[in-house]
Protein backbone atom coordinates (compact mmCIF):
# COMPACT_ATOMS: atom_id res chain seq x y z
CA UNK A 1 0.00 0.00 0.00
CA UNK A 2 1.41 3.03 -1.09
CA UNK A 3 1.40 6.62 1.60
CA UNK A 4 -0.05 9.93 -0.09
CA UNK A 5 3.16 11.12 -0.01
CA UNK A 6 4.54 8.51 -2.49
CA UNK A 7 1.20 9.06 -4.78
CA UNK A 8 2.02 12.74 -5.09
CA UNK A 9 5.42 12.14 -5.66
CA UNK A 10 4.16 10.24 -8.74
CA UNK A 11 2.07 12.84 -9.94
CA UNK A 12 4.59 15.42 -9.29
CA UNK A 13 7.29 13.93 -12.07
CA UNK A 14 4.21 13.50 -14.50
CA UNK A 15 4.30 17.62 -14.30
CA UNK A 16 7.49 18.97 -12.35
CA UNK A 17 10.95 17.63 -13.91
CA UNK A 18 12.06 14.91 -11.13
CA UNK A 19 8.84 15.24 -9.35
CA UNK A 20 10.59 18.49 -7.63
CA UNK A 21 10.87 22.00 -7.62
CA UNK A 22 14.37 22.28 -6.02
CA UNK A 23 16.93 18.62 -6.55
CA UNK A 24 18.13 17.80 -3.18
CA UNK A 25 14.30 17.33 -2.17
CA UNK A 26 13.97 14.38 -4.25
CA UNK A 27 15.61 12.08 -1.90
CA UNK A 28 17.32 10.42 -4.19
CA UNK A 29 21.04 10.38 -2.74
CA UNK A 30 19.37 8.69 0.32
CA UNK A 31 17.26 6.38 -1.30
CA UNK A 32 13.94 7.50 -0.30
CA UNK A 33 10.71 8.83 -0.98
CA UNK A 34 10.88 12.59 -0.51
CA UNK A 35 8.38 13.18 2.39
CA UNK A 36 5.29 15.69 1.20
CA UNK A 37 4.83 18.19 4.39
CA UNK A 38 1.21 19.44 5.30
CA UNK A 39 1.88 21.94 8.11
CA UNK A 40 4.68 22.97 11.02
CA UNK A 41 4.46 23.83 14.15
CA UNK A 42 7.40 24.93 16.71
CA UNK A 43 10.27 22.29 16.02
CA UNK A 44 8.25 20.02 14.29
CA UNK A 45 6.86 18.84 10.35
CA UNK A 46 4.02 16.85 10.20
CA UNK A 47 3.70 15.12 6.30
CA UNK A 48 0.74 14.41 4.43
CA UNK A 49 0.29 11.00 5.84
CA UNK A 50 -0.15 12.14 9.09
CA UNK A 51 3.56 11.66 10.99
CA UNK A 52 5.63 14.06 12.99
CA UNK A 53 9.00 15.03 12.70
CA UNK A 54 11.53 16.70 15.02
CA UNK A 55 12.66 19.01 12.36
CA UNK A 56 16.36 19.79 11.63
CA UNK A 57 16.00 20.87 8.47
CA UNK A 58 14.45 24.32 9.65
CA UNK A 59 13.68 24.85 5.97
CA UNK A 60 17.52 25.04 5.24
CA UNK A 61 18.21 27.29 7.84
CA UNK A 62 15.67 30.50 8.46
CA UNK A 63 13.33 28.92 11.15
CA UNK A 64 15.87 30.44 14.29
CA UNK A 65 12.46 30.80 15.66
CA UNK A 66 10.80 27.04 15.09
CA UNK A 67 8.11 27.30 12.41
CA UNK A 68 5.26 29.27 12.45
CA UNK A 69 5.90 31.05 15.11
CA UNK A 70 3.04 33.35 16.45
CA UNK A 71 4.43 36.37 15.95
CA UNK A 72 5.78 36.05 12.34
CA UNK A 73 1.89 34.46 11.70
CA UNK A 74 0.26 37.01 12.64
CA UNK A 75 2.55 39.77 11.10
CA UNK A 76 2.08 37.99 7.98
CA UNK A 77 -1.90 38.20 8.07
CA UNK A 78 -2.44 41.51 8.75
CA UNK A 79 -0.04 42.12 6.10
CA UNK A 80 -2.13 40.11 3.51
CA UNK A 81 -5.11 41.77 4.56
CA UNK A 82 -3.93 44.68 3.50
CA UNK A 83 -2.94 43.25 -0.09
CA UNK A 84 -0.34 40.54 -1.33
CA UNK A 85 1.90 42.72 -3.62
CA UNK A 86 1.68 46.73 -4.50
CA UNK A 87 4.85 46.93 -7.54
CA UNK A 88 5.37 50.16 -4.93
CA UNK A 89 7.46 51.15 -2.34
CA UNK A 90 6.06 50.43 1.18
CA UNK A 91 6.69 51.79 5.10
CA UNK A 92 7.93 48.30 5.79
CA UNK A 93 10.72 47.90 3.63
CA UNK A 94 12.42 50.98 4.86
CA UNK A 95 12.01 49.86 8.41
CA UNK A 96 13.56 46.34 7.42
CA UNK A 97 16.57 47.90 5.44
CA UNK A 98 17.33 49.89 8.06
CA UNK A 99 16.90 47.27 11.07
CA UNK A 100 19.38 45.40 8.81
CA UNK A 101 21.85 48.21 8.13
CA UNK A 102 21.50 48.47 12.02
CA UNK A 103 22.43 45.03 12.55
CA UNK A 104 25.70 45.00 10.00
CA UNK A 105 28.39 47.70 10.48
CA UNK A 106 29.50 46.73 7.33
CA UNK A 107 26.32 47.95 5.59
CA UNK A 108 25.62 51.78 4.38
CA UNK A 109 22.99 50.70 2.22
CA UNK A 110 21.03 47.41 1.40
CA UNK A 111 18.76 46.93 -1.57
CA UNK A 112 15.82 43.71 -1.58
CA UNK A 113 15.08 41.16 -3.63
CA UNK A 114 13.33 37.81 -4.09
CA UNK A 115 16.27 35.05 -2.97
CA UNK A 116 19.49 34.44 -2.28
CA UNK A 117 20.17 33.85 -5.71
CA UNK A 118 19.81 36.86 -7.24
CA UNK A 119 20.99 38.81 -4.10
CA UNK A 120 24.64 37.21 -5.17
CA UNK A 121 23.81 37.47 -8.53
CA UNK A 122 23.27 41.32 -8.18
CA UNK A 123 26.30 41.60 -5.93
CA UNK A 124 28.75 40.07 -8.48
CA UNK A 125 27.29 42.64 -10.99
CA UNK A 126 28.15 45.29 -9.01
CA UNK A 127 31.40 43.79 -7.67
CA UNK A 128 32.26 43.88 -11.91
CA UNK A 129 30.97 47.42 -12.39
CA UNK A 130 32.44 49.26 -9.55
CA UNK A 131 35.89 47.61 -10.34
CA UNK A 132 35.78 47.23 -14.26
CA UNK A 133 37.34 43.51 -13.74
CA UNK A 134 35.73 40.52 -14.68
CA UNK A 135 36.72 37.84 -12.83
CA UNK A 136 35.72 36.24 -9.47
CA UNK A 137 37.03 34.17 -7.21
CA UNK A 138 35.38 31.12 -5.19
CA UNK A 139 36.16 28.98 -2.61
CA UNK A 140 35.54 25.13 -3.58
CA UNK A 141 32.16 23.81 -2.22
CA UNK A 142 30.65 26.75 -1.44
CA UNK A 143 27.78 27.25 -3.08
CA UNK A 144 26.31 30.65 -4.12
CA UNK A 145 22.97 30.20 -5.88
CA UNK A 146 22.56 29.16 -9.48
CA UNK A 147 23.36 32.28 -11.33
CA UNK A 148 25.95 30.74 -13.73
CA UNK A 149 29.13 32.48 -13.02
CA UNK A 150 28.80 30.06 -9.75
CA UNK A 151 27.85 26.67 -10.49
CA UNK A 152 31.75 25.91 -11.02
CA UNK A 153 32.60 23.69 -8.30
CA UNK A 154 30.01 24.62 -5.64
CA UNK A 155 28.78 22.40 -3.02
CA UNK A 156 25.04 21.92 -1.74
CA UNK A 157 22.72 20.54 -4.02
CA UNK A 158 25.19 20.36 -6.52
CA UNK A 159 27.35 17.99 -4.66
CA UNK A 160 24.90 15.74 -3.64
CA UNK A 161 24.03 14.88 -7.12
CA UNK A 162 27.88 14.45 -7.91
CA UNK A 163 27.98 17.30 -11.18
CA UNK A 164 31.17 19.56 -11.36
CA UNK A 165 28.84 21.80 -12.41
CA UNK A 166 25.95 22.57 -14.92
CA UNK A 167 25.03 22.27 -18.60
CA UNK A 168 23.67 25.41 -19.59
CA UNK A 169 26.67 27.38 -18.36
CA UNK A 170 28.63 28.73 -21.49
CA UNK A 171 32.59 27.86 -20.88
CA UNK A 172 33.38 31.50 -21.85
CA UNK A 173 31.42 32.73 -18.72
CA UNK A 174 32.81 29.83 -16.61
CA UNK A 175 35.95 30.72 -17.48
CA UNK A 176 35.84 34.58 -15.40
CA UNK A 177 35.45 32.00 -12.05
CA UNK A 178 38.14 31.18 -10.40
CA UNK A 179 37.78 28.52 -7.72
CA UNK A 180 40.58 28.14 -4.78
CA UNK A 181 40.17 25.63 -1.83
CA UNK A 182 37.90 27.10 1.41
CA UNK A 183 40.46 27.22 4.61
CA UNK A 184 43.98 27.46 2.30
CA UNK A 185 45.31 31.10 2.32
CA UNK A 186 48.01 29.82 0.30
CA UNK A 187 45.19 28.69 -2.39
CA UNK A 188 44.19 31.95 -2.46
CA UNK A 189 47.34 33.70 -2.71
CA UNK A 190 48.46 31.73 -5.56
CA UNK A 191 45.00 32.44 -7.74
CA UNK A 192 45.10 36.26 -6.47
CA UNK A 193 49.32 37.19 -7.82
CA UNK A 194 47.95 35.25 -11.24
CA UNK A 195 44.41 36.59 -11.73
CA UNK A 196 44.39 40.13 -9.54
CA UNK A 197 44.79 42.22 -11.79
CA UNK A 198 41.54 40.90 -13.77
CA UNK A 199 39.90 39.96 -10.18
CA UNK A 200 36.31 41.76 -9.24
CA UNK A 201 35.77 39.79 -6.14
CA UNK A 202 35.87 37.18 -4.02
CA UNK A 203 33.03 35.74 -2.34
CA UNK A 204 33.31 33.64 0.47
CA UNK A 205 30.59 31.63 2.73
CA UNK A 206 32.74 33.14 6.12
CA UNK A 207 31.37 29.51 7.07
CA UNK A 208 31.10 27.12 4.94
CA UNK A 209 27.38 25.70 5.36
CA UNK A 210 27.02 24.19 1.97
CA UNK A 211 29.20 21.12 2.04
CA UNK A 212 28.90 20.62 5.13
CA UNK A 213 29.10 22.85 8.15
CA UNK A 214 33.01 24.04 8.03
CA UNK A 215 33.78 27.01 10.43
CA UNK A 216 36.73 28.89 9.03
CA UNK A 217 40.01 28.18 10.59
CA UNK A 218 41.56 30.67 12.98
CA UNK A 219 43.29 33.77 10.95
CA UNK A 220 41.89 32.50 7.30
CA UNK A 221 39.09 35.07 7.05
CA UNK A 222 41.64 37.86 8.67
CA UNK A 223 44.23 36.64 5.27
CA UNK A 224 41.23 36.66 3.24
CA UNK A 225 40.17 40.13 4.20
CA UNK A 226 43.56 41.54 3.82
CA UNK A 227 44.46 39.81 0.45
CA UNK A 228 41.58 41.49 -0.93
CA UNK A 229 42.44 44.97 0.49
CA UNK A 230 46.20 44.96 -0.97
CA UNK A 231 44.89 44.43 -4.49
CA UNK A 232 41.49 46.70 -4.35
CA UNK A 233 39.32 43.80 -5.11
CA UNK A 234 35.86 43.78 -3.06
CA UNK A 235 35.36 41.16 -0.73
CA UNK A 236 31.65 39.63 -0.95
CA UNK A 237 30.38 37.53 2.39
CA UNK A 238 27.64 35.29 1.71
CA UNK A 239 25.64 34.99 4.62
CA UNK A 240 22.36 33.68 3.08
CA UNK A 241 22.81 31.29 5.78
CA UNK A 242 24.93 32.65 8.48
CA UNK A 243 23.19 35.88 8.57
CA UNK A 244 21.59 36.31 11.82
CA UNK A 245 22.09 32.50 12.52
CA UNK A 246 24.94 32.66 14.65
CA UNK A 247 24.35 36.10 15.81
CA UNK A 248 22.77 39.00 15.46
CA UNK A 249 24.84 40.53 12.47
CA UNK A 250 25.75 37.54 11.34
CA UNK A 251 29.36 35.51 11.03
CA UNK A 252 30.90 39.17 10.06
CA UNK A 253 30.10 40.33 13.53
CA UNK A 254 31.27 36.77 15.30
CA UNK A 255 34.65 37.52 13.52
CA UNK A 256 35.09 40.82 13.47
CA UNK A 257 35.45 41.12 10.02
CA UNK A 258 34.21 43.49 7.84
CA UNK A 259 33.35 42.16 4.11
CA UNK A 260 32.54 45.14 1.11
CA UNK A 261 29.45 43.48 0.24
CA UNK A 262 26.87 40.95 2.01
CA UNK A 263 24.24 38.40 0.33
CA UNK A 264 21.46 37.69 2.78
CA UNK A 265 18.37 35.23 2.23
CA UNK A 266 15.64 34.03 3.81
CA UNK A 267 16.11 34.63 6.87
CA UNK A 268 15.57 38.61 6.95
CA UNK A 269 11.89 36.96 5.86
CA UNK A 270 11.53 35.05 8.70
CA UNK A 271 11.47 32.14 6.36
CA UNK A 272 9.58 34.04 3.41
CA UNK A 273 11.15 34.12 -0.38
CA UNK A 274 13.45 37.30 0.12
CA UNK A 275 17.16 38.23 0.01
CA UNK A 276 18.70 41.24 0.12
CA UNK A 277 22.52 42.38 -0.99
CA UNK A 278 24.13 45.41 0.78
CA UNK A 279 27.31 47.16 1.68
CA UNK A 280 29.56 50.23 1.28
CA UNK A 281 27.22 53.57 -0.15
CA UNK A 282 30.03 54.40 -2.51
CA UNK A 283 29.55 51.09 -4.56
CA UNK A 284 25.87 50.48 -3.39
CA UNK A 285 25.06 54.14 -5.34
CA UNK A 286 26.04 52.59 -8.31
CA UNK A 287 22.84 50.71 -8.28
CA UNK A 288 19.85 52.48 -10.88
CA UNK A 289 18.21 54.49 -10.19
CA UNK A 290 20.94 56.63 -8.67
CA UNK A 291 23.91 54.67 -10.89
CA UNK A 292 24.32 53.03 -13.88
CA UNK A 293 23.83 48.98 -12.91
CA UNK A 294 20.29 47.78 -13.66
CA UNK A 295 19.05 45.44 -10.70
CA UNK A 296 14.70 45.64 -10.58
CA UNK A 297 12.39 43.31 -9.34
CA UNK A 298 9.03 43.12 -9.12
CA UNK A 299 8.35 41.40 -5.81
CA UNK A 300 11.23 43.21 -4.38
CA UNK A 301 10.28 44.27 -0.91
CA UNK A 302 7.25 42.33 -0.85
CA UNK A 303 4.80 43.42 1.79
CA UNK A 304 4.15 40.14 3.45
CA UNK A 305 8.28 38.91 3.02
CA UNK A 306 8.97 42.02 4.83
CA UNK A 307 5.75 42.09 7.82
CA UNK A 308 7.20 38.47 8.27
CA UNK A 309 11.08 39.80 8.86
CA UNK A 310 10.01 42.99 10.55
CA UNK A 311 8.54 40.89 13.07
CA UNK A 312 11.38 37.72 13.44
CA UNK A 313 14.22 40.25 13.47
CA UNK A 314 12.75 41.84 16.05
CA UNK A 315 12.28 38.81 18.33
CA UNK A 316 16.05 38.30 17.77
CA UNK A 317 17.19 41.52 18.43
CA UNK A 318 15.18 42.14 21.54
CA UNK A 319 16.60 38.79 22.76
CA UNK A 320 19.84 38.52 21.72
CA UNK A 321 21.01 38.86 24.80
CA UNK A 322 19.59 35.38 25.99
CA UNK A 323 18.77 33.91 22.44
CA UNK A 324 22.21 32.81 21.19
CA UNK A 325 23.17 31.51 24.29
CA UNK A 326 19.96 29.66 24.35
CA UNK A 327 20.88 28.14 20.90
CA UNK A 328 24.62 27.47 21.71
CA UNK A 329 23.56 25.43 24.62
CA UNK A 330 20.85 23.22 22.99
CA UNK A 331 23.57 22.52 19.96
CA UNK A 332 26.49 22.04 21.81
CA UNK A 333 24.43 19.75 23.95
CA UNK A 334 22.88 17.64 20.87
CA UNK A 335 26.47 17.46 19.50
CA UNK A 336 28.67 16.67 22.98
CA UNK A 337 26.36 14.09 23.53
CA UNK A 338 26.59 12.23 19.87
CA UNK A 339 30.37 12.68 20.17
CA UNK A 340 30.63 11.01 22.94
CA UNK A 341 28.28 8.18 21.46
CA UNK A 342 30.49 8.02 18.59
CA UNK A 343 34.07 7.80 20.73
CA UNK A 344 32.59 4.63 22.39
CA UNK A 345 31.38 2.67 19.48
CA UNK A 346 34.83 4.13 17.90
CA UNK A 347 33.33 4.75 14.17
CA UNK A 348 34.76 7.05 11.57
CA UNK A 349 32.76 9.85 12.20
CA UNK A 350 32.96 13.70 13.06
CA UNK A 351 30.45 16.36 13.64
CA UNK A 352 31.60 19.84 12.69
CA UNK A 353 29.79 22.33 14.99
CA UNK A 354 29.51 25.73 15.39
CA UNK A 355 26.74 28.18 16.96
CA UNK A 356 23.42 26.25 16.14
CA UNK A 357 24.20 25.06 13.06
CA UNK A 358 26.22 21.72 12.48
CA UNK A 359 26.81 18.38 10.26
CA UNK A 360 27.85 14.68 10.91
CA UNK A 361 30.29 13.66 8.48
CA UNK A 362 30.58 10.15 7.77
CA UNK A 363 34.42 10.40 7.61
CA UNK A 364 37.77 10.00 9.68
CA UNK A 365 39.65 13.00 10.96
CA UNK A 366 38.77 16.81 10.56
CA UNK A 367 36.97 18.10 7.61
CA UNK A 368 38.61 22.01 6.62
CA UNK A 369 37.80 21.66 3.03
CA UNK A 370 35.61 20.01 0.24
CA UNK A 371 38.14 17.68 -0.49
CA UNK A 372 37.72 16.49 2.99
CA UNK A 373 34.10 16.68 2.95
CA UNK A 374 34.00 14.23 -0.27
CA UNK A 375 35.51 11.71 1.58
CA UNK A 376 32.90 11.00 3.36
CA UNK A 377 30.73 7.65 3.06
CA UNK A 378 27.37 8.71 1.49
CA UNK A 379 26.02 4.94 1.34
CA UNK A 380 26.53 5.18 5.28
CA UNK A 381 25.02 8.38 5.67
CA UNK A 382 21.84 7.49 3.58
CA UNK A 383 21.46 4.28 5.96
CA UNK A 384 21.83 6.73 8.56
CA UNK A 385 19.29 8.99 7.40
CA UNK A 386 16.52 6.29 6.56
CA UNK A 387 16.58 5.30 10.08
CA UNK A 388 16.46 8.86 11.18
CA UNK A 389 13.41 9.13 9.62
CA UNK A 390 11.65 6.62 10.39
CA UNK A 391 12.54 7.50 14.08
CA UNK A 392 10.84 10.51 13.71
CA UNK A 393 13.98 12.96 13.06
CA UNK A 394 13.76 15.18 9.99
CA UNK A 395 17.69 15.65 8.93
CA UNK A 396 18.57 16.82 5.09
CA UNK A 397 18.38 14.18 2.77
CA UNK A 398 22.38 15.17 2.39
CA UNK A 399 25.61 14.44 3.20
CA UNK A 400 26.70 17.74 2.34
CA UNK A 401 24.21 20.04 4.09
CA UNK A 402 23.89 21.74 7.85
CA UNK A 403 21.60 20.87 10.41
CA UNK A 404 20.32 23.26 12.49
CA UNK A 405 18.66 24.14 16.16
CA UNK A 406 16.37 26.46 17.09
CA UNK A 407 14.54 28.10 19.89
CA UNK A 408 11.57 25.94 19.80
CA UNK A 409 13.73 22.60 19.88
CA UNK A 410 12.93 21.30 24.17
CA UNK A 411 15.35 19.82 25.82
CA UNK A 412 12.84 16.66 25.39
CA UNK A 413 13.13 16.94 21.51
CA UNK A 414 17.08 16.47 22.28
CA UNK A 415 16.90 13.42 24.24
CA UNK A 416 14.29 12.01 21.72
CA UNK A 417 17.16 12.66 18.83
CA UNK A 418 19.77 11.28 20.72
CA UNK A 419 17.58 7.87 21.57
CA UNK A 420 17.20 7.85 17.35
CA UNK A 421 20.37 8.47 16.74
CA UNK A 422 21.97 5.67 18.54
CA UNK A 423 19.63 3.23 16.88
CA UNK A 424 20.76 4.96 13.73
CA UNK A 425 24.09 4.39 14.23
CA UNK A 426 24.22 0.98 15.00
CA UNK A 427 22.27 0.63 12.04
CA UNK A 428 24.31 2.68 9.25
CA UNK A 429 27.34 0.72 10.76
CA UNK A 430 26.03 -2.86 11.56
CA UNK A 431 27.13 -3.56 7.57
Amino acid sequence: MTTISEDLFARARRVIPGGVNSPVRAFGSVGATPLFIERASGSRVFDIDGREYIDYVASWGPMILGHAHPAVVEAVQRAAERGTSYGAPTKSEVELAEQIVDAFPAMDEVRMVSSGTEAVMSAVRLARAFTGRDRIIKFEGCYHGHADSLLVTAGSGVATLGIPGSPGVPDTLAELTVTVRYNDSASLTAALDRFGDETAAVIIEPVAGNMGVIPPRPGFLEDVRRLTSERNILLIFDEVITGFRLTYGGAQTLFDIQPDLTCLGKIIGGGLPVGAFGGRREIMELLAPQGPVYQAGTLSGNPLAMAAGLAALGKLRDNRATLYDDLEHKATTLCRRMEIAIDKRGIPAVINRIGSMFTLFFASGAINDYEGAKTSDTERFASFFRVMLAGGIMIPPSQFEASFVSTAHSDDDIESTLVCFETAMETAFSR
